[in-house]
């Protein structure tokens, strides 16, 4: 016995990829802020002070902590804004894979002592 499909019914919902899209751009947030976080911790005495949140750890402790934290607020703050929309998923692949390669570019120490 076939079942009907429900994706060609004219009652079912229309997918959407919000959510994703959400996820994707957050991933990108979450690694750029790790990147510049630890850039910043490297620099300025300022912010290494600040982000010893731990002290055996030191500063990465913080660094990471703080990433976290950014990472888990834009997942959040994208989903609820995204969830039932359907976005230009292109476009956020594009700006997180840009995001991620800065990051990867800022973990690079001759990058990093040209600031």
């Amino acid at each position: 016995m076939n079942m009907p499909n429900s994706a060609a019914s004219p009652n079912a919902p229309a997918l959407t990829n919000g959510s994703g899209a959400a996820a994707i751009l957050a991933a990108g947030n979450g690694s750029f802020a790790l990147a510049v976080l630890a850039c910043a911790g490297d620099k300025l005495a300022v912010v290494k002070n600040s982000l010893i949140f731990y002290k055996p750890t030191g500063p990465p402790s913080g660094v990471t902590t703080s990433a976290f934290l950014i990472w888990l607020v834009s997942w959040v703050i994208l989903e609820w804004r995204w969830r039932n929309k359907t976005v230009r998923a292109g476009r956020i692949a594009a700006i997180a894979l840009a995001l991620l390669g800065l990051s990867l570019l800022l973990t690079f120490p001759p990058v990093v002592d040209l600031f």
